[in-house]
């Protein structure tokens, strides 16, 4: 097998991630809005992906629950409602608490301190009066250190889940509950008290904080 033969397999799996990538940041721009119906071609049109691309890309949206397809009226981008927050919210106390546990236990004291630290220079910055990028930065914030939670499992299956769902929040978010600066400093001390109890190494009261965190999350996204 010639070393150009690898390239040329590889290259229809790097379109589909790359086509998957562009509709996820539409998505998430708001130039693919929940609820709404699009065609194949439309797709095509927003995305800038080839035709055959995106009929690829089609079977795992639908998976993943961000469109399904409505007989006799195409696809629908999948709504942010009750639903979606509930079943949301429920899957990701499932994943992070039993992660929170494993993070306890086996966490390096230098990953924990370096949570720690960015949650508190984001504390600081707010309490300063914020700048234009707090927002962003805490958000940031917020996403690494769930993610490090869960990837600290060693898990692709699990860690490609909660991705998903993270998604799925973050439209949530955006539509609903995006973190603004009333809040802001709320949902980081949540995640300071979820800190403390991994630096105590105490696996029980760290899913509990856990479970607390996602719980208020949860209401706020409900509420709205």
């Amino acid at each position: 097998m010639s070393q150009s033969e690898p390239d040329r397999e590889g290259e229809p799996l790097k379109l589909r991630e790359r086509a998957y990538a562009s509709f996820t940041e539409r998505l998430l721009a708001r130039e693919i809005r929940p609820g709404q119906f699009v065609t194949q071609r439309e797709l095509v049109a927003m995305t800038g992906f080839p035709l055959g691309a995106i009929r690829e890309l089609i079977p795992r949206l639908e998976a993943e629950g961000l469109i399904k397809t409505v007989p006799q009226r195409g696809m629908q981008v999948a709504h942010v409602d009750l639903n979606l927050i509930r079943n949301a919210f429920q899957f990701r106390l499932f994943l992070e608490k039993e992660a929170t546990v494993a993070y306890t236990q086996t966490a390096t004291d230098a990953e924990i301190a370096e949570q720690r630290e960015r949650h508190e220079a984001i504390i600081r910055r707010a309490e300063a009066g914020g700048d234009e990028r707090l927002i962003e930065d805490a958000e940031d914030v917020d996403r690494r250190m769930h993610e490090a939670i869960i990837d600290h499992l060693d898990n692709d299956i699990v860690s490609q889940a909660f991705r998903v769902t993270w998604l799925k929040i973050r439209l949530i978010r955006q539509y609903e509950t995006r973190i603004q600066n009333h809040i802001l400093v709320p949902v980081m001390q949540d995640h300071l008290k979820i800190i403390a109890a991994i630096e105590s190494r105490d696996p029980d009261k760290a899913a509990a904080a856990m479970s607390e965190h996602i719980n208020n999350a949860r209401t706020r996204a409900m509420s709205y």
